[in-house]
């Protein structure tokens, strides 16, 4: 038997790869899938199985497109209604892998067909589960993203979870493994653990949802207090992983589209495009097609295209660094962002030199900040999340989050330089190249961000440990 955890830091994701005597299954697989296909190649195995744990809303899943590719079975539980062919398995039943089983237990809550898979051993005997997000290590699933019923609340699922948690999940032996669906800054849950896999026995220790003399109402509050509107691409990921979506080789050829400098601003101009410049943000604060957006690879790509960006119709074309067009597109398409109409040949380069208009953005120091306001207060926007700003934040700074900035428009001066940092420098560039888009001019971005202004004389507000609710 192996297990391969396929973890992917960018959603916080984990897909699973097991085999067992000659036979393969992949569990919560992401868009591309040329990863389990050479896999199971180079171990000789076919893949038989094909497991969902549930319809997954912060990502879509490459179930449809490996399915087609080996004629394995896309594996439900209960509840679950694709409209695609899929097993939809009843609760308890059991698969065979090579000399291992996987049973179905049905574990709602989360969403209501969200089901954990047992697997177990050459022996029969309990190894490890594939929670997805029914249970994370140190927290469990949100119980509000589910496309419910008008008369279930998430008090209703959270009370559902509750009760999956104590009947399938926690009387099992505690040295089963669990493997979850997500880590740290994944959206679906709120207080992750940092590591990607632990022992049930240990979560029994350490997740406040698996207190032993926990109340079903103290688990409602718990799971439910302090929950973030989910992003608004998460519904749309949703649709596209019941309903299916186009093959992925098709998004990729029609991305790949390499547009000169003019037909590019005619490509823009004619369909509503949105630029999406994914550089260094250094490189996009010295030079940078006017009114682009600016989401660099470097950092959590994919989840701020699908919470600023939102619409996944959205047409986007993209300048990228040489040789990352086509990672681009399918880190876009893993949050089902498939409208990449083509990217610009040579890169920003080519614009400037076709004569093109280019813009900037001011970035000044902390030290300078700290120098400009010694004799007045300077209007400073926080961009970090709202638990950041809680935790510590230079006095004075108002917060204006950046998944929320648009809400924030209004608060912005309209005549007099204002300032923008967040952490380090990423998301700040962000919400610059945003601003500028919808008109702010006269903004400057601060280099290094909050970190390099605690750094300063500047006063900064006593530290509060966060609470954990983002």
């Amino acid at each position: 038997m192996k297990i391969e955890q396929i973890y992917t830091g960018c959603l916080a994701q984990g897909a699973y790869y097991i085999q067992s005597n000659g036979e393969a299954a992949i569990i919560d697989p992401l868009r591309e899938v040329e990863p389990y296909l050479k896999r199971a190649e180079e171990d000789g195995v076919t893949i038989k199985y094909i497991f969902e744990t549930h319809f997954h809303a912060d990502f879509v899943s490459g179930h449809v497109t490996l399915s087609k590719a080996t004629g394995a079975p896309i594996i439900y539980g209960p509840n679950a209604n694709p409209s695609f062919d899929a097993i939809i398995a009843k609760d308890q039943e059991e698969f065979k892998l090579g000399d291992i089983t996987f049973k179905v237990l049905h574990t709602p809550g989360h969403t209501m067909e969200s089901t954990t898979f047992l697997l177990r051993d050459e022996k029969g005997k309990d190894y490890a589960i594939f929670s997805g997000d029914t249970l994370f290590l140190g927290d469990v699933g949100r119980p509000d993203l589910a496309q419910k019923a008008a008369d279930m609340t998430k008090e209703d699922l959270a009370g559902i979870l509750f009760d999956s948690l104590r009947n399938k999940i926690m009387p099992l032996n505690d040295d089963v493994i669990v493997y979850p669906a997500h880590g740290a800054g994944s959206a679906c849950g709120k207080n992750m653990m940092k590591e990607t896999v632990d022992t049930l026995g240990n979560q029994k220790k350490m997740n406040y949802a698996l207190r032993a003399d926990m109340t079903r109402q103290e688990f409602i509050d718990e799971v439910t207090d302090g929950l973030l509107p989910p992003p608004k691409y998460f519904p749309l990921n949703v649709k596209m992983n019941k309903e299916g979506y186009e093959d992925i080789g098709e998004v990729i050829k029609r991305g790949t589209t390499a547009l000169s400098p003019d037909a590019f601003e005619v490509a823009a101009n004619d369909t509503g495009a949105i630029v999406l410049d994914v550089r260094h943000q250094d490189l996009f604060i010295k030079g940078h097609v006017p009114r682009s957006i600016f989401i660099g690879l470097n950092g959590d790509f994919a989840p701020w295209v699908g919470a600023l960006i939102a619409d996944v119709q959205q047409p986007i074309l993209l300048i990228t660094p040489e040789g990352k067009e086509e990672e681009t597109i399918t880190r876009l398409s893993r949050v089902g962002f498939d409208n990449t109409l083509g990217f610009l040949k040579g890169g920003f380069e080519a614009w400037e030199q076709a004569g093109k208009d280019v813009d900037t953005i001011v970035s000044i120091s902390a030290e300078k900040v700290e120098e400009l306001t010694k004799n007045q207060q300077a209007a400073i926007f926080d961009v970090r999340k709202e638990s950041e700003y809680k935790a510590e934040h230079l006095e004075g700074a108002e917060n204006t989050p950046l998944d929320v900035l648009n809400q924030h428009l209004a608060s912005l001066p309209t005549d007099n330089t204002f300032y923008v940092h967040c952490a380090g420098g990423y998301r700040s560039v962000i919400a610059a190249s945003i601003l500028k888009s919808r008109g702010f001019h006269n903004l400057v971005d601060i280099k290094g961000g909050f970190g390099a202004l605690k750094n300063t004389g500047l006063k900064v507000t006593e530290y509060v440990c966060p609470s954990g609710s983002e």
